[in-house]
């Protein structure tokens, strides 16, 4: 029979070969045959066959079909291919169909063509093969994978498209994930260069469960790497020069890639000069000499430096520079005690707050430069040997003190701004170099100030007469008030003692109430001063007459009293009465006691007792 019968004829042939001797036995001898028939067997459809030819069926079919079980993958050929299906024949009673969309990544595939599915189902409802070879390829490329993730075999892959933190790439039909970081050994930029391309990667990790496949290109680098940097590293030596690539840059220095050894450049070997960042120096990728200058026991940790290679600015410094040397520079640096300038590259000098004013009274390096401006200055020391350098700006213009008795003799006057405060007074300058010291005392006749800042802000404009003067101490005492006449002389006779003033209570107060005469004078009234001549007291607003009780230039203190307006009135009357009862006694003669119970009436009466 031949090797690919169809099953149908096969079943055809048998019955012709097992019914021919049966017809020809019935026609012979009827009789016999209706006795011997098996009605039995023909009731249920079962016709005797012969056990030799059973058995050269079963062996037959044995040959020439597979054994057709679900999920089970095997081997089939292509004998036919439309414009839509591929058909499959796995030598089973029928062919398979499955469709071309399971052969995108093989476009040429044509008939005769070996092929492994899937027996997904070995008949559907209408009686066809149901094969796939999507899932012959999964399966068979799990098994694959897992044994290249068991061995460590190098396998291919296609890098399909980029996903969120790396890519996606096809290994064996199975979307496997490609981590940014296993790439390459160096940063990746660009990831887009690597979609389409077939790569060589290893399988490094493996999730059964989600079924998830992580892949590295980095560790076919790695392994290559690593043979070279232990060539590298057993032939480091101090002081030796390099060539590597800028791997990567950061805010403290640059990753230098030695050929598979890392080394770092800090920030302060770039370059002699300052720089805020390395970028200023290098670039990624760049190319460039290095030299080592430490390293760890292990020489895992590299230490390089590029400034090294060059001569140090200081040994480059002209030997005619010399103290006194007019200079230009750059401010680089500023902090508050002073700025540090570049004269030269990689060679800076320090200006002192101190020495950019002539001014004692110090301020912030801020207030006189910025970084970045170009200064001159004069050096004022210089050590080749510590490689240190002081500079002054104040030098470059002569010293106001020299001429100070003659600008701000004593009693001049003169206007000055306001540059700082303190508890006790305010800085005035009169000029680059020139402050006085006005103490809180001397800025007003009137005022009562606790702090200069009550009084004027910074930045104004204050008229001031020099007080005192000292050269060799290179201080000046000021003062405000003395530009204008005291008023306290004015009011030393307007407000004398027993002067009576007309004015309204300000303010009720503790122990008492103040009243403003006039901008300068506000004077004290005491609680028990308030009492009216009705027994009454005064209130907040109300108007009444006031007779000054105490004045006092110096502490500006000046204390009135109401009560004493009319108490001097009942004093006078008693006074009169008292004379006038002496006469009367003195015509009528009266008794000593008399006399005595009618002052003593009068007094009472002027003590507010009757």
């Amino acid at each position: 029979m031949a090797e690919n019968a169809n099953p149908a004829e096969v079943e055809a042939t048998e019955a012709q070969t097992v019914g021919a001797p049966v017809e020809s036995e019935a026609k012979a001898n009827p009789e016999k045959f209706l006795a011997d028939f098996n009605w039995h067997n023909y009731e249920e459809g079962i016709d005797e066959v012969d056990g030799q030819q059973l058995l050269e069926f079963e062996k037959l079919v044995a040959e020439n079909f597979v054994d057709t079980l679900n999920d089970e993958v095997v081997e089939g050929t292509v004998v036919h291919i439309s414009d839509r299906d591929a058909i499959i024949d796995i030598n089973a009673k029928s062919e398979g169909v499955i469709s071309l969309n399971e052969f995108r990544y093989n476009p040429g595939l044509s008939v005769g063509d070996k092929v492994e599915v899937l027996i997904d189902v070995r008949e559907d409802a209408t009686g066809q093969l149901v094969l796939s070879h999507r899932k012959a390829r999964v399966i068979k490329a799990w098994d694959r994978v897992n044994k290249a993730h068991e061995t460590g075999e190098i396998v291919n892959g296609f890098v399909k498209c980029r996903t969120k933190g790396g890519m996606i790439v096809d290994v064996f039909g199975i979307e496997a994930f490609l981590p940014g970081s296993q790439i390459d050994v160096k940063p990746i930029r660009d990831y887009d260069q690597y979609v389409n391309k077939t790569m060589e990667f290893k399988v490094v990790k493996i999730n059964h469960e989600f079924k998830n496949v992580v892949v590295s290109h980095k560790a076919l680098i790695e392994a290559d790497i690593e043979i070279q940097k232990k060539e590298i590293i057993g032939q480091l030596e101090k002081g030796q020069v390099l060539e590597g690539i800028v791997k990567n840059i950061t805010s403290y220095g640059v990753f230098i890639d030695l050929g598979g050894v890392d080394g770092l450049v800090h920030i302060t070997d770039l370059s002699w000069s300052r720089i805020n960042h390395p970028n200023e120096i290098v670039e990624l990728d760049q190319k460039l000499n290095v030299v080592i200058l430490d390293f760890d026991e292990n020489k895992s940790r590299i230490q390089l430096g590029l400034k090294q290679l060059s001569k140090h600015p200081w040994e480059a410094l002209a030997e005619e520079v010399k103290v006194g040397d007019k200079v230009k520079g750059k401010v680089v640096v500023i902090a508050d005690y002073g700025a540090f300038i570049e004269v030269a590259d990689g060679v800076e000098g320090l200006i002192h707050v101190s020495e950019m004013s002539w001014s004692t009274h110090l301020r912030s390096a801020q207030d006189f430069v910025s970084v970045g401006d170009e200064v001159d200055a004069v050096i004022l020391t210089l050590d080749r040997e510590d490689r240190k350098m002081s500079l002054g700006i104040k030098q470059l213009s002569a010293d106001p003190w020299t001429d100070i008795t003659t600008k701000y003799p004593l009693s001049s006057k003169h206007t000055g701004i306001v540059r700082n405060f303190t508890n006790f007074g305010v800085f005035v300058e009169l000029e680059e170099g020139i402050d006085g010291l006005i103490y809180i005392s001397d800025l007003s006749w009137t005022k009562k100030i606790k702090h200069p800042s009550e009084f004027c802000a910074v930045g104004d404009k204050l008229d001031v007469v020099v007080l005192e003067l000292d050269v060799e101490g290179r201080k000046l005492s000021l003062g405000h008030k003395q530009t204008t006449s005291n008023p306290w002389d004015k009011y030393e006779t307007e407000f004398a003692l027993e002067t009576l003033h007309t004015a309204a209570l300000t303010e009720i107060v503790d122990k008492g109430a103040t009243i403003e005469f006039n901008e300068d004078i506000v004077a004290f009234v005491p609680s028990r001063h308030l009492e009216k001549e009705d027994g009454t007291k005064l209130k907040k607003g109300e108007e009444a007459q006031f007779k000054i009780i105490e004045f006092n230039k110096e502490f500006k203190r000046v204390v009135a009293s109401h009560t004493a307006v009319f108490r001097a009135e009942e004093a006078k009357i008693v006074k009169q009465a008292v004379r006038k009862a002496e006469a009367q006694a003195a015509e009528a003669k009266p008794t000593l006691g008399d006399a005595n119970d009618a002052l003593q009436a009068l007094k009472d009466k002027m003590d507010g007792k009757i």
